[in-house]
């Protein structure tokens, strides 16, 4: 199995700065990407960021200019690097990883208040 652990979540202010990080650790096969997903409350899981194997990187129109997808391959993480943060970016986070299977991280809270 593979388990995924998200950090770095938290509250802060509009206009504020967080950096989500999540390691993978387990029995991880030849990664084909990594990515954040977020649930605000009573909204359906979206996509926020995801980086490829290749190094591709897909952003949500709503962050793009604002986050930015970083992964360090040696180490299996991923990090998200969010600046700019609006109420509207308030959603528990989750780490996501493909390698043929995929694995969910546990979430972490992001709570941005105006």
């Amino acid at each position: 199995q593979v388990q995924l652990v998200e950090s770095g979540g938290g509250l802060v202010q509009a206009g504020g700065s967080l950096r989500l990080s999540c390691a993978a650790s387990g029995s991880i096969l030849s990664i084909n990407a990594m990515g954040w997903y977020r649930q605000a409350p009573g909204k359906q899981r979206e996509l926020v960021a995801v980086i490829t194997r290749w190094r591709t990187t897909n952003y949500a129109d709503s962050v793009k200019g604002r986050f930015t997808i970083s992964v360090d391959n040696a180490k299996n993480t991923v990090d998200l690097q969010m600046n700019s943060l609006k109420p509207e970016d308030t959603a528990v986070y989750y780490c996501h990883l493909r390698d043929g299977r995929e694995f969910w991280g546990q979430g972490t809270l992001v709570t941005v208040s105006s």
